[in-house]
């Protein structure tokens, strides 16, 4: 039967037709799950994970920091942060002790249009919003050294506070596991020397691979995510809200309470309804990036070509969807295709580790044992300078593949982890 689906590209969508004998559709568990209401939302609050109600954790003197995810998220902030900002006043806060810190990383700064799509213009107008810079020492207070040897610093702020919430969104992370939770510290609010000791435990540079332990949708065992958590605990935030959004960034689950345990409720909460076992892997992946903010940047995109590589037979195709507005994500994430192979990146890796640089080698790894066909607003140069393939159209691309060839389609290719069934 030739059927039609419509799959998400910036804040449009393009439409592919396909055969379904040929093309199965891959979708999470979770896809009815309806947008919660304030009300909900508000609830889980008071029904804290290891944690007292968030009404319980304030007093009038206290100053509070509100951590919010950059527009490189969607995170479900404008309703969440809207009910935390009047739940913290509620319990006696006065509105000018309290602050919204934009995680941002080593990305950009947040703009002025994204800080009210963020955070609503009523609060965007009303409380004192403050950004972050890893690179800037006048901005960053050194907390301590981990036991691994991290040097820790992070954004002042969080110790300018008396307490700290931390708000962000779960989802599948390639390295970290998941995202949300202590990523909204390290590498949210964290140095630039701290973000690079914690994330370059992902490559084992012996072998020029992933560390053991480390990958999509784990936790224990993975050396990235308990540094992360390390780092986390020497801020001690009194309270976290993690979101989980539905396509269109609705928050549809929330997780909230102690910053460790709720978060990891969450993910295995996520894990469970974001999953789908396939009896094997195909030769053709038709994946999109879910559109918008998940295809901001190729940066962003290449999670949904992880997700997609899963899917994919050694050799086979993956065509990505992902019209990147804001370009590459970083101005200098070229320079890592230089290299003739993945082995050779990862040395240069070893010499000298940059986080994008591990974005690179992990993109480099997939167009070697796959043939990666992008449809994007990326220059073709650029995008044949990576070792993909540019394309304009579904069919254009298609066309060029084998007809008889079996595939997969993902519709939120960042939003799903196909697991292969071995038994």
């Amino acid at each position: 039967m030739i059927t039609e689906i419509q799959l998400g590209y910036g804040r449009g969508t393009k439409t592919f037709t396909f055969d379904q004998a040929r093309f199965q559709v891959l979708e999470t568990n979770s896809a009815d799950e309806k947008p919660l209401t304030d009300v909900a939302i508000g609830a889980a609050f008071g029904d804290a994970i290891e944690s007292p109600p968030l009404d319980d954790l304030f007093t009038a003197g206290d100053s509070v920091l509100i951590v919010v995810s950059d527009a490189t998220r969607a995170t479900g902030s404008a309703q969440i942060v809207n009910l935390l900002v009047r739940r913290v006043i509620q319990a006696g806060v006065a509105p000018a002790n309290i602050a919204i810190i934009f995680a941002t990383g080593t990305h950009r700064r947040v703009t002025e249009a994204e800080k009210i799509e963020l955070l609503t213009p009523f609060i965007a107008q009303r409380v004192r919003t403050l950004h972050h810079n890893p690179y800037d020492p006048e901005h960053l207070i050194s907390l301590a050294v981990t036991g691994r040897g991290t040097p820790v610093a992070v954004n002042r702020a969080l110790k300018d506070f008396s307490r700290v919430i931390l708000t962000g969104a779960i989802g599948f992370h390639y390295f970290a596991g998941f995202t949300g939770g202590r990523k909204s510290i390290c590498p949210g609010l964290a140095s630039a020397p701290t973000i690079e000791a914690t994330h370059m435990l992902a490559l084992d540079f012996d072998t020029g691979a992933r560390r053991s332990g480390v990958g999509t949708g784990k936790l224990d065992g993975n050396a990235v995510n308990e540094e992360c958590e390390r780092v986390a605990a020497l801020v001690e935030p009194c309270f976290s809200v993690n979101a989980v959004v539905d396509s269109r960034g609705r928050v549809v689950r929330v997780s909230a309470g102690h910053w460790r345990a709720a978060h990891r409720t969450g993910c295995e909460e996520y894990l469970a309804t974001h999953s789908i076992g396939i009896a094997e892997r195909r030769d053709l992946i038709i994946a999109s990036c879910g559109g918008s903010p998940w295809d901001i940047n190729l940066i962003q995109a290449h999670k949904a070509l992880e997700m997609a590589a899963q899917a994919t037979r050694e050799g086979g195709a993956i065509v990505l969807l992902a019209e990147c507005p804001d370009g590459l994500g970083r101005a200098d994430f070229l320079k890592w295709f230089t290299e003739h192979d993945s082995h050779a990146l990862a040395a240069r890796l070893r010499e000298k580790y940059e986080v994008n640089g591990q974005t690179a080698w992990s993109l480099m790894t997939k167009t070697e044992r796959h043939k990666i066909f992008l449809i994007s607003e990326l220059p073709d140069e650029q995008v044949h300078s990576m070792g993909m393939i540019p394309g304009h159209s579904l069919d254009e691309i298609t066309n060029r593949i084998d007809n008889a060839a079996k595939g997969f389609i993902l519709p939120r290719g960042a939003a799903l982890l196909p697991v292969l069934n071995t038994g």
